[in-house]
């Protein structure tokens, strides 16, 4: 996983992209793609939960990054581990609460931000720009760097998945199918990266924003978000927004090279050829598209996500132009692991499997944000060439993605009957579909609670919930408790027995035979 990675920037969905990623555009070549996937709800947590139990927000608490996953909860960790797959994590997920495996047997990390309810949000003072908000110094201040936050964290994690694939394989007979999550925290803002990938653009002519829509002509959701990230009234120099770009542009190359890294490692440990490879991401970036940053809007940058399944063995490469979202991955992974889900646990997701296979999917996504910068449950249902959004407090919004991919012409007011009739189905279903007054309640009881609650955990001595990664060293590298050679013998890869049954093939003096065996 990638962390706010917008798919439409990446050279496998637009061929004139400037961004150098040539490890996904691999994947995408020898995999299927899915051309139009979406985050359920486009801020780092409630995409998360989504993505990890299948389920819509408002079904499982999802609110915002505060929210507690429950953990009677099932994830895609409980039913892969449940069919006898060994469920590890390495890195970022921001589970939120005492539970912080959520069905998986190992965590190699920490998470990178907090798993406490801090940054809960507050409908009941929506006007208030809380301290722990997105501002505008990730643009202001983008640039190169030689350490950062995010370097530290995405190097640990890779560190960490690496030894995991080479401890898996070292173990020999007692191997267990495992499932490896790696969840990096690039090319999330702050829009810094190191000199290595600011350098590789050097020259490259990044353009500008490709949409400007003035303040006072931005839908209303918009215009919170402008105010959200402290944007409002506060013009950004076209100079930041081209470095915002470009070290966003370079921490995209930089995650490609972490997946390049990974597909090494299986390659070195012989797991490449009955390894299932899934790469998708949380949400994406506004960019500065229509004056936006960052995420919480359903417009393309923010919501859409790469989503490739790289599996040449079975499933053959094609792009599959149906909208899906990583809702849809849960139900996936036990199909691909043979598995059975329980019919008296409903999803709201879809299994994708049928698409790896040829077949036509339901052409349809369902959104739910609720998350800074709203007020009030924001709705989105994507169907065919439509995307369309609405709330209690907000005018609806209806965008033809075929006609009119820059999301510019809102026709939910259209006079025309054919267009009004399209609309008039949308808003019906979405009535039908969400009690959102109650939805509003609910989440702002939820808000009071966990503002209630964290006021009180800050009073005193305070426990973490955060994960504690601890390893247990007395069974690692050269133990006394331990026979030293088979303690080597253990810690080869490949073995010492493999290793001298491949040297028995040879000719005395090292030369391979005639036949090359």
């Amino acid at each position: 996983m990638a962390d706010q990675l917008a798919a439409p920037v990446l050279k496998i969905h637009d061929p004139n992209s400037l961004v150098q990623t040539p490890n996904i555009d691999k994947l995408a070549e020898t995999g299927v793609v899915f051309e139009n996937a979406y985050s359920n709800s486009p801020l780092c947590a409630p995409s998360r939960f989504c993505m990890v139990s299948g389920k819509l927000p408002s079904k499982i608490g999802a609110y915002d990054n505060a929210s507690h996953l429950n953990a009677d909860i099932p994830t895609y960790a409980h039913h892969l581990r449940k069919e006898g797959y060994e469920t590890t994590l390495a890195g970022k997920m921001h589970f939120i609460g005492p539970d912080q495996l959520h069905g998986f047997e190992n965590r190699l990390t920490s998470d990178i931000y907090p798993g406490d309810f801090g940054w809960a949000v507050n409908w009941d003072d929506a006007d208030q720009r809380l301290e722990w908000y997105h501002n505008m110094s990730s643009v202001l201040q983008a640039g190169p760097c030689v350490r950062s936050n995010q370097l530290d964290y995405d190097e640990e994690v890779m560190f960490r998945s690496t030894q995991y694939l080479y401890d898996y394989v070292r173990q020999g007979d007692a191997q267990r199918p495992f499932c490896l999550t790696v969840s990096l925290t690039h090319p999330h803002d702050p829009y810094a990266i190191s000199h290595k990938y600011w350098e590789q653009y050097e020259g490259v002519d990044i353009p500008l924003p490709k949409v400007t829509v003035p303040q006072d002509e931005q839908d209303t959701h918009s215009q919170r978000l402008l105010k959200c990230i402290d944007l409002w009234d506060k013009p950004v120099p076209d100079e930041a927004i081209l470095r915002a770009r470009r070290a966003y542009y370079g921490a995209c190359s930089y995650v490609d090279d972490q997946i390049g890294r990974l597909l090494s490692t299986l390659k070195e440990c012989k797991l490449d050829r009955n390894t299932i490879v899934i790469f998708s991401g949380d949400h994406g970036d506004m960019l500065g598209e229509r004056g936006l940053w960052y995420k919480m809007a359903w417009f393309e940058n923010s919501a859409r996500v790469p989503l490739i399944v790289n599996y040449p063995p079975r499933f053959a490469p094609r792009r599959v132009p149906e909208s899906v979202s990583t809702m849809d991955l849960l139900p996936t992974l036990v199909d691909l692991v043979g598995g059975r889900l329980d019919l008296k646990l409903p999803l709201d997701g879809k299994s994708l499997y049928p698409a790896l296979m040829g077949a036509r999917l339901v052409d349809e996504v369902f959104g739910e944000y609720m998350g800074e910068g709203s007020i009030s449950p924001v709705i989105m249902i994507r169907r065919g060439r439509y995307k369309y959004t609405s709330s209690l407090v907000d005018a609806p919004m209806l965008f033809d993605l075929v006609s009119d991919p820059d999301e510019l012409v809102n026709l939910a007011t259209s006079t025309d009957p054919a267009i009004a009739a399209v609309a008039a189905a949308f808003a019906e279903e979405t009535s039908r579909k969400w009690d959102l007054k109650a939805i509003h309640e609910t989440v702002l009881q939820s808000q009071r609670q966990r503002r209630l609650c964290w006021s009180a955990l800050k009073v005193g001595r305070f426990t973490s919930w955060d994960y504690d990664a601890r390893e247990d060293q007395s069974q690692k590298y050269i133990r006394s408790n331990i026979p030293l050679d088979d303690l080597e013998r253990r810690a080869r890869y490949p073995t010492v027995d493999a290793l001298g049954n491949a040297l028995a093939t040879m000719h005395p003096h090292g030369q391979a035979g005639a036949k090359g065996e």
